[in-house]
């Protein structure tokens, strides 16, 4: 029985396809035949018909899909009316579209601006409307996916506005403005219409002054309602904040309000609009925001469309009815039946062949066709509410994030206020504590006095800041409250959710016992009507037994026996049909076991026959895998046989007498041997490539090969670079390269059998090759590292490198800073705090000095290098552009030094002594960037004054960097008072024998150090490459070279050894004077 039920379905499926696809053409047909009557270069306007079509076909396909398909194909720029009217369709469909066409029109935003900017730059009537249209068009789309509350028609009620509006006036404000702007967007396309049509004096009755008035139709009804939200979110501002921040407001909307009702007021007085709108009257005079009563009058504005058919022909090719479009929800059942009832029946080819089953239509398969309908739309409806569930879920679960952001962050500042006000309350204390300890004194005890009330007024500051942060806090706890029961609400919806469709299932487990009991029911009636049938058959006998001993009373048994003949008679009728019955469904039964059986049969056939032909496809793959590793093994073996030879080759040079006068550079050899150490890198990839997958070879086959040619140029090129090289050095290099041979042909070899082909290694390859390469690099001549022609490119990687340490240091000390704030409170916290702060400081000083190099650096290369390359230039220049790349490297690591220092000093683990000392550091560093640069500059340049001036600010910032840690220092070093009243005279004096012996120690400790330290600035000098005699010259000027030189946080002794020559650093102070700007 359920296959001859599938037959029919599957008939009726394929005829529903062929159906849907008709209706679909038909539906594209239609809408391309409106959107290009709607929208073409004809000056009239659009016909009201063609509009609503495609707007009925939004609703249809639950989009605009299809109209911005074909609207895309348009030749915008040929045509000013042709974009003119798209506008207006547009403009129509994101009005009375389907809700979906938003987002549609949002994905082509970029190319309403594009239309808009095309015509804007061309003196065309029209195209000055369509570049206003455009503009109108986009701050409509921005309006309404910001606030998608709101929908493109704007038809709101008043508490909907309240709650897109919120209860934030900062989001009051700004959408106020935002329908501000949206207003002025229309009232300036509405003007710029009405004054074109005044200046050509045209007739409204005419087409091409239709056709530029038809768009003004939306623009009266959006403006109407603007207007209205206006009026309420002014009134809503003035209730929340003052008159005065809201003058600029009440300003903007009475410009607007006597615009928008002169233009009202001229659209009245035009034919064209009294039959196709009923404008509003709006006020004589505009609200008045400053007084609440007022907002009572305020009526609001109404805009009504007369309900009336166009009298309008048809085309030759629009006789046909428009279908019924589904816009409204409606209920599932009356759809369906509109839909039956539209629709003629169709007869089924089933129906026609084997006749109806069961002789006619089954009404439960109806209703359970109508139950699935439904289910499937529930289930649909389902969905949504899940999703818009899951949205606010989303947006709740943000907005709670948000508040217990702002809940932490007024935690941190109620922490910060509590720390401020134990530390005020320690300063009272101990201001208390020096008032009675000075009693005497009346002028001290007066200063005590006043730094008491001021303090007690800073407390009493801090506590109402503490009271707000609590208040604060409250509110903050009462909002997250009533989130927490939005959040309940919506999960109370979704438990609504699950129960519905718990109903919705039992409901169809119910409907399906129904239909089984039916069946019951059947069953247990025909069982019933056998054993009446029986029980009449025992009667007859009965009867017929009575009838024979009671002869007497004949008559009355004659009548009796002829009622229960008509009985039996009846009866047996009645049994003959359920008998007949019986075998009608005992032969569909069979029928139906018959049919199964066959197809039983004939699907085990053809899983048999499909099981061949799959064991068969699978041993075809099979020796098709075995042959493909075959081949890609051969082809592995050819590569391999064909690498040594190539090997072999460059062994056999190595002996070879004609090699002999053949001779290489370092360099050359060094490249090489790289080389052949990143093709060793691809052959191990290649390798376990191989290995995971045997059937392809070709990165291995690739390697390889390339792995061969390297190495042996290896080999052949060290051979040749060992004979110009000394003895020893050309041994070593000769006995690597036969080694690196060697060993590339054991792992050759072992690469070319399958049994060692897992276990080949090419490590040993690689550490000969790097010492081949070591070997190249011990013979390459010194001072060659950086040739002249890379002084340029490393001079912009200094100077990058350098701005990248000071940016990972200020990373670097920003962190810093979040560790102390959390590991030390109190006096501790603060002094880390001032520490780091001025050492940020410092370093963004630093940065600005950078920069202020860099380009002093670039205006002296291009106004000194002519027609020469900056290379050249820097090549012809090269002790100045190694001067400020040794200076940029030193700020490099100055800076880095300061962030370590500082680190270790926030951590108790360092000195603060050497963080002044980095200080100085990084200020000599800077000093001489300054110096490199002024050199070549001229010397009225704007960016010279700028680096002088950023270089003054280096020094202040360091200064300022010394003051901080010293008096950090001073803070928390306990100092014990000396008290030497309880000594004798002869322990005092042993006391300050022992104090003068400490003294002698630690000047001969100074001593040593400060020869330590000239010796250490000799050794500087001379691995900078400047002569002793040059250090020796005093103040002699050197233009060509500047030193890096670093700077003690003490001038030297004379008589020790000499400070370097001033001429090396211009524009430096001596080191006591930049000593003294530090205290």
């Amino acid at each position: 029985m359920s296959s001859l039920g599938h037959v029919p379905t599957r008939v009726k499926s394929k005829r529903t396809e062929v159906r849907l696809g008709a209706e679909r053409d038909h539906f594209d047909k239609q809408q391309l035949s409106s959107i290009s009557k709607a929208i073409n270069s004809t000056e009239i306007p659009v016909k009201e018909k063609h509009a609503r079509r495609i707007i009925l076909g939004t609703h249809r396909e639950k989009g605009a899909f299809t109209f911005w398909s074909y609207a895309l194909g348009f030749t915008f720029p040929s045509s000013s009316i042709l974009c003119w009217k798209f506008c207006h369709v547009l403009h129509k469909i994101l009005r009375d579209g389907h809700r979906n066409v938003l987002q549609d029109c949002t994905r082509h935003y970029s190319s309403m601006v594009e239309i808009g900017e095309i015509w804007g730059n061309l003196h065309d009537r029209y195209g000055q409307l369509v570049t206003l249209y455009s503009k109108l068009l986009c701050t409509k789309l921005k309006f309404h996916t910001k606030h998608g509350d709101i929908p493109a028609n704007l038809e709101i009620t008043d508490e909907e506005l309240e709650r897109a509006a919120g209860t934030d006036i900062n989001n009051v404000f700004q959408l106020s403005v935002e329908v501000f702007d949206y207003m002025d967007a229309e009232l300036r396309l509405a003007e710029t219409v009405l004054r074109q049509l005044n200046s050509s004096l045209a007739m409204t009755t005419l087409t091409s002054s239709q056709c530029r008035l038809a768009p003004l139709i939306q623009v009266i009804q959006d403006c109407s309602h603007l207007y209205h939200f206006a009026v309420k979110l002014l009134f809503k501002l003035h209730a929340c904040l003052p008159a005065d921040t809201l003058q600029g407001h009440r300003d903007r909307f009475h410009d607007q309000f006597h615009k928008l009702k002169n233009f009202f007021n001229r659209a009245k007085e035009m034919i064209y609009f009294k039959r196709l709108i009923q404008i509003p009257k709006l006020p004589e005079s505009p609200p008045n925001f400053l007084h609440a009563a007022s907002l009572a009058k305020h009526v609001k504005p109404v805009v009504v469309i007369p309900n009336e058919d166009e009298p309008e022909m048809q085309d030759d090719d629009d006789d046909e009815p428009e279908p019924l479009i589904e816009v409204d929800n409606v209920t599932t059942s009356s759809v369906t039946t509109s839909s039956v009832q539209a629709q003629p029946q169709q007869v089924d080819i089933f129906d026609q062949t084997f006749g109806p089953p069961n002789g006619g239509f089954d009404d439960r398969d109806l209703q359970i066709e109508t139950l699935k309908r439904e289910l499937e739309l529930l289930r649909a409806e389902l969905e949504r509410v899940k999703a818009e569930a899951q949205r606010y879920i989303t947006q709740l679960k943000s907005q709670i994030n948000s508040l217990e952001a702002e809940l932490e962050e007024q935690r941190a500042q109620k922490q910060r206020a509590l720390v401020e006000n134990e530390q005020l309350r320690m300063e009272l204390e101990a201001t208390r504590r020096r008032n009675t300890e000075h009693e005497s004194l009346q002028t001290t005890f007066i200063e005590a006095e006043k730094r008491a009330q001021a303090t007690e007024q800073r407390y009493n500051k801090l506590k109402e800041k503490h009271t707000e942060l609590v208040s604060s806090h409250a509110e903050l706890l009462r909002k997250s409250a009533d989130t927490v029961k939005m959040l309940s609400v919506t999960q109370q919806t979704q438990e609504e959710v699950e129960r519905t469709k718990q109903q919705l299932t039992f409901e169809m487990d119910r409907i399906k016992q129904e239909s089984d009991m039916k069946m019951e029911e059947q069953r247990f009636e025909v069982e019933r009507v056998k054993r009446e049938l029986e029980e009449k058959m025992a009667e007859v006998t009965r009867i017929k037994a009575t009838l024979q001993s009671s002869e007497k009373t004949s008559e009355q048994i004659n009548s009796s026996m002829t009622a229960l003949q008509t009985e039996k008679e009846r009866l047996m009728r009645s049994v003959s049909e359920k008998e007949a019955e019986l075998s009608s469904l005992r032969q569909t039964a069979q029928l139906q076991q018959s049919s199964l059986q066959q197809e039983r049969d004939k699907t085990s056939r053809e899983l048999g026959e499909l099981q061949g032909k799959l064991k068969e496809k699978t041993s075809q793959e099979e020796k098709m895998k075995q042959k493909l590793l075959e081949e890609q093994f051969a082809l592995l073996q050819g590569t391999i046989t064909e690498a040594e030879t190539i090997i072999q080759d460059a062994i056999a040079k190595l002996d070879d007498p004609l090699h002999i006068r053949c001779t290489s550079s370092p360099d050359y050899l060094i490249s090489r041997a790289e080389a052949a150490l990143g093709s060793i890198d691809k052959v191990k990839k290649g390798h376990a490539d191989y290995l995971r997958n045997m059937s392809d070879a070709g990165t291995l086959l690739r390697s390889l090969t390339q792995f061969s040619h390297l190495t042996a140029d290896t080999i052949v090129n060290g051979s040749a670079t060992a004979h110009m090289a000394p003895t020893d050095h050309a041994d070593k290099l000769t006995e690597n390269c036969r080694s690196c041979g060697t060993q590339s042909l054991l792992f050759l070899g072992e690469m070319k059998s399958k049994a060692t082909l897992q276990k080949a290694d090419p490590a040993t390859i690689r550490i000969i090759i790097q010492k081949i390469l070591h070997l190249g690099q011990e013979l390459r001549p010194k001072g060659l590292d950086v040739r002249q022609e890379e002084l340029g490119d490393l001079v912009d990687k200094e100077m990058a490198a350098t701005s990248a340490a000071i940016e990972e240091a200020v990373r670097r000390i920003d962190e810093m800073m979040s560790q102390a704030r959390k590991d030390t409170t109190g006096v501790k916290l603060e002094v880390n705090e001032r520490i780091l702060f001025s050492c940020t400081d410092l370093m963004k000083a630093i940065r600005m000095l950078v920069i202020a190099s860099t380009d002093l650096q670039k205006e002296i290369v291009e106004g000194g290098r002519g027609a020469a390359t900056i290379r050249e230039f820097y090549a012809k220049n090269s002790r100045w552009t190694e001067g400020l790349i040794s200076a940029a490297k030193a700020v490099g690591w100055g800076a880095t030094e300061m962030v370590e220092s500082a680190d270790k000093v926030v951590l108790h683990t360092g000195k603060y002594e050497e963080l002044i000392v980095c200080s100085h550091e990084i200020a000599a560093s800077t000093a001489q960037l300054v110096a490199a640069s002024k050199v070549k500059a001229d010397r009225h340049s704007k960016k010279l004054t700028k680096l002088q001036h950023a270089s003054r600010h280096v020094n202040e910032m360091a200064a300022n960097v010394v003051a901080s840690t010293k008096t950090g220092q001073e803070h928390l070093e306990d100092k014990d008072t000396m008290d030497f009243s309880g000594l004798s005279l002869i322990k005092l004096k042993k006391e300050e024998m022992e104090s003068q012996v400490k003294v002698l120690e630690l000047e001969s400790m100074l001593d040593n150090e400060r020869l330590r330290l000239g010796e250490l600035r000799k050794k500087h000098y001379e691995i900078a490459g400047v002569p002793l005699d040059q250090l020796a010259e005093g103040n002699g000027e050197t233009s060509s070279l500047v030193n890096p030189v670093t700077m003690s946080p003490k001038p030297l002794k004379p008589s020790l050894m000499k400070k370097p020559p001033l001429a090396q650093k211009p524009n430096i102070p001596p080191k006591n004077q930049f000593a003294y700007s530090f205290k």
